[in-house]
């Protein structure tokens, strides 16, 4: 993606099912769960770069051994820095006992990270914060082994204020408003009284308090406690957590909106954002990998019965498709095939655009995301490439001779690999016309295989902002001097804030909404904008179930073709030769490639929560009154 887009994150959960001893035996070391965790977080680095956390659990050491442990890291490579300090504190020990190197009990009594349940975490930093408080996962901590709490997740709620007000409420203080901890002190309090009412039991049966912890433990109904604490949840989530003497969860929210896989076997319960890590790193076949419910929370007791159990009522299933343009790996056996739907549906738009002239068109994509897409158009230009080598076979029938013939099966279409991401660059310098400049050069670009008289088609996953278009990739483009440049999008066009995890919370910012503002101006129908925000003001303090989403009336005088060629107008500047065409996919043929991933709120405006109607409100009113902040 030219926009690079963050806030996705992802989580892993291994979850041992036998002694330690029996992974020592078969796989030759003890650590063999600190092994896993550390794969499935590294294969799922594409999640998050700016912050990773591992949290682990023993069962079966005495009282005064430290039982969790954990570590967290906002480096440049937190992931590699994670487990670079595990591996350095684990040889010092080896060092300083080398013969406790086979003495599995002496080291899961002595040593951090054999444990049994481990839970990792990789995160973009949210909202631009990334302190090391920041990091997932969270602790919460207890003298009593079953109040410990531990929370890792991928999420974001819309009503973080009102779930904040709900603790306060309660008679807590937390100690920040952040979504994270909002959320692990809705479920620690709730845990609290699942304790309380489980010990007054016990109380009553005439145990004693130390029979009472192990009782609680075995007794603790994971399910009811995650049903109370997420009663007024509003937002997209994956939430894990574990409990200190041994259970863990998985709750996915009610439309799916975030996703969330499990494998089980005699040996391990795995979970993770991903499906294809989970294949990867325990090399087992797709069809073993089910998918956590919507609405559901996978729910692993100490014991090690796992169940889905239900949680929330579920709403229509609404799981994002962002993920399957952008975010998810494409190694995905499903996204993999989707992605170049994307690119094949969006053909016959570009074929309009090049005047079905093949020849004298150059195919390429913006890497890296959008490589898959560009195999799907690819492919299409070959099948509409193959239709008019037939056609023209047929109608010479006899006339044509073996040469001729030949000719005409050796034509291709032109595929090349035109645009190259050069390394990040990074820069403190605060003048614009510098950063600008050193902008335009984060992409190279191949000589020599555009000509004067070609168009340049090139797609790219997604047109978020399209600043890095306008201020880079066009002009470097058009130094190869086609005379058309076409850039198309896999996804259609991105009108609406996002409010469930993606970094996309300002209308400001969008490229489309930006055009439909000037179309607005151009055609003096300015009163439009006036009206929306007069609705949008009047909706403030309403219950979001209330709340319309009046911002569709942008969007509505104007067709998608009508946007599209006016953000192809301001992506070119005056110095720019080639003409500029852009296309957007339809969602129409959206969904007809992710048939099982329809939410698509960013380009709809249709937000599968309450929460969403009230988020494009306020980034509206925003917006209009000029407030450089986010609606959520």
């Amino acid at each position: 993606m030219s926009d690079a887009l963050k806030h996705e994150c992802g989580i892993a959960m291994v979850r041992l099912l036998k002694p330690l001893e029996y992974y020592k035996k078969k796989y030759g070391s003890a650590f063999y769960g600190v092994n896993k965790m550390y794969l499935l977080m590294e294969k799922q680095h594409n999640r998050g770069q700016d912050g990773a956390g591992l949290a682990s659990i023993k069962f079966n050491v005495e009282p005064g051994t430290r039982f969790i442990s954990r570590k967290r890291s906002n480096k440049s490579q937190p992931i590699q820095d994670i487990f670079s300090q595990i591996n350095e504190r684990i040889n010092t020990i080896f060092k300083e006992n080398p013969d406790k190197m086979d003495d599995v009990k002496w080291q899961e009594e002595n040593m951090p990270y054999i444990g049994n349940l481990f839970l990792g975490h990789v995160r973009y930093g949210t909202f631009g914060r990334n302190s090391i408080e920041s990091v997932h996962p969270f602790l919460r901590q207890s003298n009593w082994r079953h109040k410990n709490l531990i929370v890792a997740g991928n999420f974001n709620m819309t009503n973080s204020r009102q779930l904040m007000q709900e603790l306060i409420e309660l008679g807590q203080h937390p100690k920040e408003s952040t979504d994270t901890v909002t959320v692990m002190e809705k479920i620690g309090h709730f845990l609290d009284d699942e304790a309380a009412h489980i010990y007054q039991k016990c109380k009553e049966e005439g145990l004693s308090k130390k029979e009472a912890s192990a009782k609680i433990g075995e007794d603790m109904d994971i399910q009811r406690i995650l049903h109370r604490a997420s009663r007024n949840w509003d937002g997209g989530y994956a939430m894990a957590g574990l409990l200190g003497h041994g259970d863990a969860f998985v709750l996915r929210d009610p439309a799916g909106i975030r996703p969330a896989f499990f494998y089980q076997d005699d040996e391990v319960i795995v979970v993770a954002s991903e499906r294809p890590v989970i294949q990867t790193v325990f090399n087992v076949p797709l069809e073993s990998i089910k998918e956590i419910e919507r609405g559901h929370a996978l729910i692993i007791k100490k014991d090690g019965d796992c169940s889905m159990k239900p949680v929330k009522e579920q709403l229509p299933k609404k799981s994002c498709s962002f993920e399957r343009i952008y975010f998810s790996r494409g190694s995905d056996a499903s996204i993999y095939e989707e992605r170049k739907n994307l690119g094949k549906y969006v053909f016959p738009q570009v074929l309009e655009h090049i005047d079905h002239n093949i020849s004298n068109t150059v195919f390429s994509y913006i890497p890296n995301t959008a490589e898959t897409s560009f195999y799907g158009m690819r492919e299409a230009a070959e099948d509409f490439l193959n239709q008019q080598k037939l056609n023209t076979i047929l109608d010479g029938k006899r006339s044509l001779s073996a040469e001729k013939v030949t000719e005409i099966l050796s034509e291709r279409p032109r595929v090349e690999k035109i645009a190259i991401k050069d390394a990040k660059l990074r820069t403190f310098i605060s003048d614009d016309s510098s950063r600008d400049d050193l902008v335009a050069h984060v992409y190279d670009v191949t000589y020599g295989v555009v000509k004067e008289n070609d168009n340049l088609v090139i797609i790219d996953d997604s047109i978020v902002r399209g600043t890095t278009l306008k201020k880079s990739i066009v002009k470097i483009l058009d130094r190869l001097n086609p005379k058309k440049i076409v850039i198309v999008s896999s996804a259609p066009q991105i009108r609406y804030p996002d409010c469930y995890g993606i970094d996309m919370a300002k209308l400001g910012d969008f490229i489309a909404f930006k055009a439909a503002i000037e179309l607005l101006k151009e055609t003096n129908k300015e009163g439009i904008i006036d009206e929306v925000y007069k609705k949008s003001k009047a909706q403030k303090g309403k219950a979001d179930i209330e709340i319309v989403n009046y911002v569709k009336e942008i969007y509505a005088p104007f067709s998608d073709q009508q946007i599209s060629d006016k953000i192809a107008e301001m992506l070119k500047t005056e110095n720019i030769n080639a003409e500029i065409s852009v296309i957007f996919q339809t969602v129409e043929n959206l969904h007809k490639a992710c048939p099982e991933h329809t939410g698509d709120w960013y380009f709809t405006g249709d937000y599968p929560t309450n929460g969403g109607h009230r988020v494009v409100n306020d980034a509206f009113i925003n917006y209009y009154e000029g407030n450089n902040e986010r609606a959520y």
